[in-house]
């Protein structure tokens, strides 16, 4: 589950805990909805830890004037330093 399936779990929990009035034998509308929403902000906060966490390099590419091949380097890496 990523951002969009997070929101989207949010959103309905919301409509069944706020907007939906009918009532169900046996099943909270409400109950559920709450769920949905504690689901969805679980999700949406392990995405956006994982996002961040993600190992992010620059890919630079050597031309014709030298051998032809591809470096990958780590932004502010602190061994290597900034580039």
């Amino acid at each position: 589950m990523r951002l969009g399936g997070s929101l989207f779990l949010i959103a309905i929990g919301a409509i069944l805990k706020f907007a939906v009035t009918k009532r169900f034998s046996g099943v909270d509308v409400g109950t559920v909805g709450v769920i949905l929403m504690l689901i969805g902000v679980v999700g949406l906060a392990l995405s956006v830890y994982w996002m961040n966490s993600r190992r992010r390099t620059d890919v630079i590419q050597h031309g014709p004037g030298g051998a032809v091949g591809t470096t990958y380097v780590t932004p502010n890496d602190p061994i290597d330093g900034p580039y």
